[in-house]
């Protein structure tokens, strides 16, 4: 089933069709518009609406260590692929409307939806709900073409290895996310806080009547993998106009403080560029804050999302009203972290969830496989071994179906 759905519907979707037919789904693309795009970096003037206030930011933006492609620094509030952009709704077949949806977000540095498709498809069959793609900011369908030529990214990662000799990881993959995390490190916060809003901007057009294919009542829980994990955790503990009170939050191979990742691979970010992160969002945060009054409004000020977000990148730092949060929703929460996970180790999972004194009672399962697996390929796509790694895909997102029918 795993390996069949995989190759099936990877075939279908890059069609560009915007619905298609595949055994008992019907599968549709919708566009969508980002009100949030203005936040991001590249302004010299902001304002938020909400609280009536505006900003003045450094227009230095170019002039920053490591700008050497003009397609990979541009501002973040100019590109166009990244506020106008489609999604995925997956849906048993003949079923007009859904009244029970589940966002599924997926990694970092993810440009396909290919690894995600047969988990779509086992959770809509399961729950008999719609299951929604949606991207992450600067991520998926949501960046610029460029970013995935390998000829020009080989080119770069080159050029790269030059500039820092003692690089580790850097590649043709990472390269454009690297470079643009290693200029400007906030670039993390604010595409998470843009995509934040554009998760609820989505449920309040559902909730509105404005979605054809998600009723205005309609239940929403996650299943989130890797760092879609962080953003499935912030909307939950934020609970926004209390639209999650009922949502249940399914976590695969991610739930740690960001401070508790090892994201460094070629497949996800650079030492450099890591390095970078930490130095400036638990390091030196503080001063970056004092320093940038328009984040420091977001994260320090009076939107609750930004206090939830800082509370989720130092595990030392805010653990008390960190944990506060997660155990007010501890019936609604369950992680399942891999053994040989190096990336987001289960431990640093359990860390997380069931807090430092282990007081929090959040079901953490820490499963491994008898195939060869990583924390980018979990379910290896593979005619070896198709049997068992079936059998163990159908037990994980098993186990989360059964969560979320309760």
């Amino acid at each position: 089933m795993y390996l069949q759905s995989y190759r099936a519907l990877r075939e279908l979707l890059n069609t560009g069709a915007s619905k298609i037919e595949y055994e008992n789904l019907d599968v549709y693309k919708r566009d969508f518009v980002s009100d949030a795009h203005q936040i991001l970096p590249g302004e010299e003037k902001y304002y938020c609406r909400e609280h009536d206030k505006s900003f003045k930011t450094s227009n230095m933006f170019f002039n920053d260590l490591g700008a050497i492609n003009s397609h990979i620094h541009i501002r973040d509030v100019e590109i166009h692929e990244n506020q106008n952009f489609s999604y995925w709704v997956f849906m048993p077949k003949g079923m007009k409307q859904a009244d029970v949806a589940i966002f599924l977000f997926h990694g970092f540095n993810e440009k396909y939806w290919d690894k995600y498709l047969p988990w779509a498809h086992f959770l809509a069959e399961q729950n008999q709900c719609a299951v929604i793609l949606f991207p992450i900011a600067f991520h998926m369908n949501r960046t610029l073409s460029i970013w995935s030529d390998k000829r020009k990214m080989f080119a770069l990662s080159k050029k790269r290895n030059e500039m820092f000799p003692n690089v580790v990881n850097s590649s043709l993959t990472n390269v454009a996310i690297s470079l643009r995390l290693h200029t400007r490190p906030q670039r993390f916060i604010w595409s998470g806080l843009q995509t934040y809003f554009d998760v609820i901007q989505f449920v309040e057009q559902c909730k509105k009547g404005e979605n054809g294919l998600i009723s205005a009542h309609t239940n929403f829980h996650f299943v989130s993998y890797s760092i879609g994990c962080l953003l499935a955790e912030i909307l939950k503990l934020t609970n926004y106009n209390q639209y999650f009170d009922n949502s249940k939050l399914c976590l695969l191979c991610g739930g740690a403080v960001f401070n508790r990742l090892s994201p460094v691979s070629k497949y996800i970010l650079d030492s450099e560029a890591n390095i970078a992160l930490y130095s400036y969002m638990v390091e030196h945060f503080e001063k970056h804050l004092e320093n940038d009054s328009h984040l420091n409004h977001y994260i320090n000020g009076p939107h609750r999302v930004g206090q939830v977000f800082y509370s989720m990148l130092d595990y030392k730092g805010k653990r008390e009203y960190r944990e506060g949060l997660f155990s007010r929703v501890k019936q609604d929460v369950f992680a399942i972290a891999l053994k040989r996970d190096t990336i987001i180790p289960a431990y640093e999972v359990i860390n997380t969830l069931q807090g430092a004194l282990r007081d929090i009672d959040i079901p953490v399962d820490v499963d491994d496989f008898p195939f060869s697996y990583n924390h980018v390929t979990p379910f290896p796509y593979t005619e070896k071994n198709k049997d068992l790694i079936d059998e163990h895909f159908k037990g994980i997102f098993g186990k989360f179906s059964e969560f979320i029918k309760g």
